[in-house]
């Protein structure tokens, strides 16, 4: 092994190469991720055969559990999505909120469909709506559209099933129902922050009507009088809830145990298994298939091909996820690990904030929020090892470093432009919105998080 300096000379030409091969070459961070960690492990001196041995654990370890947690979780939010189950929840707070609320009702809608439901897709599907009351209402569309991306966004980076945090989670070695808990308690918050608050007020800031085009599909009439097809907003709800509320009793009860106030036994065993992601998410897929699928008149061949549109997305998150554990593992047996968790315990410097710093920095640089909390999970891993920390501070360090992967959206993130675009922004009011929004999420959800491990 080589010694401490060069080892960390090597990590920042290796962090370097990963930010050359995506910005300047272009490489799709899959394959440039596996390239960086190679030439890590070249770098610092292990055996040739020892570095391939290293990425195939890292993709193995990584992948036996993210991939089927984000498998199935992509066929879960299919299943919701094309039955309607998105639109139900959106519409039936806008009804119950009323109109004067519909901000509100719309963050709470975005809130809730991020939690199966891919951001992106959660966005065009809601989009619609956000255009519907803009032209009712004669305001600005981001007074709609930013509570929406707020709720969408906070869910999408906080709380899992989605991928970001699952991934984070298991690199860390953190428990997913605590990661659910505190990404609820620390999420609800900034959401409202950064949705209805900031959207009204950049709402009476930047007006935006809606595009021209959907302004003359609006004149023809919107779907509003086929919301009476659509599943029931308790039914849909209690559906997401249910794998949610599973990994959380779980939690719960492992908790209890450690404290010493219930024994193992059979209540036990069976909320473990219950509350495994797998099963959790198993069992929320097959009851959303026969309630939102079956019951109402989708074939069997229907559903399988929606179980199958579903896994194509899911497959490139997947595997940048699995390159991401290769990183880590490679991280772990150059013996960088070590080296970075001695230097900084030596120096005392709080591993939350270590973890917010480093995803801001790559997010900053890089653009893509997933490869930012992979990259930051990666080298903040092996540092965990050198700290008695509990399954709660994991997970808040878990949001740290989502927060951190959030922060400053710009021409560099896909996102930018998807909303952008959507919304009629130029790049400027982009900026001013979007932008912002992202950088209140990410400063709430670090800030609340560092708050709360001084109590943990």
């Amino acid at each position: 092994m080589a010694d401490p300096a060069t080892l960390l000379l090597v990590t920042v030409l290796a962090i370097g190469l990963l930010l050359v091969l995506v910005l300047w070459i272009k490489l799709h961070p899959f394959l440039s991720l596996l390239i960086t960690a190679m030439f890590l492990g070249i770098a610092s001196g292990m055996p040739l055969g020892k570095v391939t041995d290293s990425i195939q654990s890292g993709l193995g370890g990584t992948l036996g559990f993210v991939a089927t947690v984000v498998g199935i979780g992509s066929i879960f939010g299919q299943i919701l999505e094309a039955s309607g189950g998105t639109e139900a929840i959106a519409k039936t707070l806008i009804r119950r909120f009323g109109k004067e609320k519909a901000h509100w009702s719309l963050s709470f809608a975005g809130f809730l469909i991020a939690i199966p439901v891919f951001f992106d897709v959660g966005f065009i599907i809601l989009v619609p709506v956000v255009y519907a009351l803009a032209k009712d209402t004669k305001k600005s569309t981001l007074f709609y559209a930013i509570p929406l991306l707020a709720g969408l966004a906070v869910t999408h980076t906080f709380i899992p099933p989605t991928p970001g945090p699952v991934a984070v989670a298991d690199m860390l070695g953190a428990d997913l129902g605590w990661v659910i808990l505190v990404g609820a308690i620390i999420g609800l918050p900034v959401a409202i922050i950064a949705g209805p608050l900031f959207g009204k007020y950049i709402g009476n800031k930047i007006y935006v009507a809606p595009p021209p085009h959907v302004m003359e599909e609006l004149e023809k009439g919107d779907r509003a009088d086929e919301a009476h097809s659509l599943p029931s907003f308790g039914m849909v709800s209690a559906i997401i809830g249910i794998p949610l509320f599973l990994m959380v009793i779980k939690s719960m009860v492992e908790l209890f145990i450690k404290l010493g106030y219930m024994g193992k036994g059979i209540f036990y065993e069976v909320t473990s298994f219950l509350g495994h992601p797998f099963t959790a998410l198993i069992l929320a897929t097959l009851i959303a298939a026969w309630l939102l699928g079956t019951r109402r008149g989708y074939t069997r061949k229907e559903l399988l091909d929606i179980s199958t549109k579903a896994l194509a997305p899911a497959g490139m998150i997947i595997l940048i996820i699995g390159s991401g554990g290769a990183f880590k593992q490679m991280l772990i047996d150059s013996g960088v690990g070590d080296v970075l968790a001695q230097l900084i315990s030596r120096t005392q410097f709080p591993p939350i904030i270590l973890a917010f710093i480093i995803a801001a920095a790559v997010r900053i640089i890089l653009g893509s929020a997933t490869v930012s909390m992979i990259t930051a999970a990666g080298i903040v891993g092996p540092i965990l090892s050198a700290y008695s920390l509990s399954d709660m501070h994991c997970a808040l360090i878990v949001i740290s470093i989502a927060s951190g992967a959030t922060i400053l959206s710009h021409v560099n993130d896909s996102g930018f432009w998807l909303v952008g675009k959507y919304l009629g922004l130029t790049e400027v009011q982009t900026l001013k919105s979007w932008t912002v929004m992202e950088t209140i999420i990410a400063l709430g959800g670090f800030g609340l998080a560092l708050v709360l491990s001084l109590f943990v």
